[in-house]
C-alpha cells in the first residue's frame, strides 16, 4: 500500500489533543493516519496530494442507519405533510415490501445507499435489522447487512407484526431470533416506545442480548416522554437514540452515566417532531453524537451534513460541537476509538470540503461541499479538481 500526504490544508479538524490545525498536512500509510503537523514540515511520501486550503475533517460516523430494506413510503410522507401525525405502524408497509424482496435487491439497495452516504463523506456506519420480524427473514438482514459493515445492529423489536400477540412475539425475539442471529451482530437495539415495546418487554429483550455478549442500543423517548431513557441508562446502553421529548431527570440521567445521546433532526423534521433538547444535553455534560437515521419512513436521507446544518441552525449547537457529535460522539456512540478523529494511528478515515472551514457546513446550508473522501487510506470520492 503506498503513502500519501495530504498537504495545503487550510483548516483540520482531528478532535485529537492537536485541536483544530491551520496550514496542516496529513500523511497516510497502511491505512492509517501517520503523521499530523504543518504543511512545511510534512515529510515525503508516494502521492503528494494538496488540496490547496480546503478544510479537512473525519469521515462522518453515522451511528444509527436502518439500510436492510424495500419498497417506498411516498404516500406516508405525503400524508404527513398534509397533517396526518407520524406514527410507529408505517413499519409495517416496510416489513411487508423487504419479506417480499430477495437478497439480491436487498443488497442492492443497502450497496445504492451506503454509497450515496460515502460520496457525502460518511466512512462509517451502522445498520439495523428489523424490517423482517421473522427468524429466516431477521437472519438474512443481519447476513446481508454484514457484507458492509461490521457495525450491525438485530432489531427484531422494532414492530409486533400485525396479527401476532405480542408477548409471544417478545418471547421469540429474545428466544429463537436472538439465537439466530447474535452471530452475525454485534449489537441488539428495541424500539421501546407507544405502539411498539413498553418497558418490560424492553427490558426483556435487552437482558436477553446481554446474556448473550451483544451491546445494547435503545431507540427512547422519539414520540413523547417515556421508560426509554431510563432503561437505557440503567442497563449500561452504548446509546439512546431519538431523545425527542427529555425530561429534566433524563436530561441529568444521560448527563452523570456513560450512554450517549444519539439525536435523529433529520427524522424529527420528517415527522414534524419538536427538535431534540441538544444544548440543553450538552450544557448537562451528556455525550450527545448526532446520526442520520436512514430510513424509508421517517428519515430518507443519508445526509450527515444535513443533521449538522439543522443542529447548528435551529438545535443551537456551535458548529464545532455539531461537527463534533456527528464524527468523535458517533464513534463513542458505537464504542470505536479507531474512527472518528485523526490522530496519529486512527484509520485514515477523512473528507475534503471544497470551503476553508467547518464553518460553511451551516453557512451554506444545503450546498454539497464534500469534494474528496478517503477511506482505510484509500481515495474512494475523487473529484477532478484535486
Amino acid at each position: 500500500m503506498t503513502s500519501t500526504v495530504i498537504t495545503g490544508i487550510g483548516e483540520l479538524t482531528t478532535h485529537s489533543p492537536l485541536g483544530r490545525l491551520s496550514d496542516a498536512a496529513l500523511v497516510l500509510a497502511e491505512g492509517r493516519v501517520a503523521w499530523v503537523g504543518r504543511s512545511a514540515d510534512a515529510p515525503d511520501a508516494d502521492v503528494r496530494v494538496d488540496v490547496g486550503g480546503r478544510a479537512v475533517l473525519p469521515g462522518w460516523v453515522d451511528s444509527h442507519t436502518h439500510l436492510v430494506f424495500a419498497g417506498d413510503r411516498t404516500a406516508e410522507f405525503e400524508a404527513r405533510m398534509a397533517g396526518q401525525p407520524y406514527t410507529a405502524g408505517g413499519i409495517a408497509t416496510t416489513v411487508a415490501a423487504t419479506r417480499a424482496a430477495d437478497d439480491d435487491a436487498l443488497a442492492a439497495n443497502l450497496r445504492r445507499l451506503a454509497d450515496e452516504a460515502l460520496a457525502q463523506g460518511t466512512t462509517t456506519f451502522e445498520t439495523k435489522t428489523g424490517y423482517g420480524l421473522t427468524v429466516a427473514d431477521e437472519l438474512r438482514a443481519a447476513r446481508i447487512a454484514g457484507v458492509f459493515t461490521d457495525e450491525v445492529t438485530f432489531l427484531g423489536a422494532h414492530l409486533v407484526p400485525p396479527g401476532t400477540d405480542a408477548d409471544s412475539y417478545v418471547a421469540l425475539v429474545a428466544g429463537e431470533m436472538l439465537d439466530a442471529v447474535a452471530p452475525h451482530v454485534r449489537w441488539a437495539d428495541v424500539f421501546c416506545e407507544r405502539g411498539a415495546f413498553d418497558e418490560d418487554q424492553s427490558r426483556t429483550v435487552l437482558t436477553a442480548a446481554a446474556r448473550k455478549g451483544l451491546g445494547l442500543r435503545v431507540h427512547g423517548n422519539q414520540l413523547g416522554e417515556g421508560p426509554g431513557v431510563r432503561l437505557a441508562v440503567e442497563l449500561g446502553a452504548a446509546s439512546v437514540d431519538h431523545c425527542t421529548y427529555l425530561s429534566a431527570a433524563d436530561v441529568d440521567a444521560l448527563a452523570s452515566s456513560a450512554t450517549v445521546a444519539t439525536l435523529l433532526p433529520a427524522c424529527d423534521l420528517s415527522t414534524r417532531q419538536s427538535l431534540p433538547p441538544g444544548r440543553a444535553l450538552l450544557d448537562a455534560g451528556a455525550t450527545v453524537a448526532l446520526a442520520g437515521n436512514c430510513n424509508p419512513g421517517s428519515s430518507y436521507t443519508t445526509s450527515m451534513a444535513f443533521g449538522v446544518t439543522t443542529a447548528v441552525l435551529q438545535m443551537r449547537l456551535t458548529v464545532e460541537e455539531a461537527v463534533y457529535a456527528a464524527t468523535k460522539a458517533g464513534a463513542i456512540a458505537l464504542r470505536r476509538d479507531d474512527v472518528g478523529h485523526l490522530d496519529v494511528g486512527a484509520r485514515a478515515d477523512l473528507q475534503v470540503l471544497d470551503a476553508p472551514s467547518v464553518t460553511h457546513l451551516a453557512y451554506r446550508p444545503g450546498v454539497p461541499l464534500t469534494v474528496a473522501v478517503w477511506q482505510r487510506g484509500e481515495r474512494v470520492v475523487r473529484p477532478s479538481p484535486l
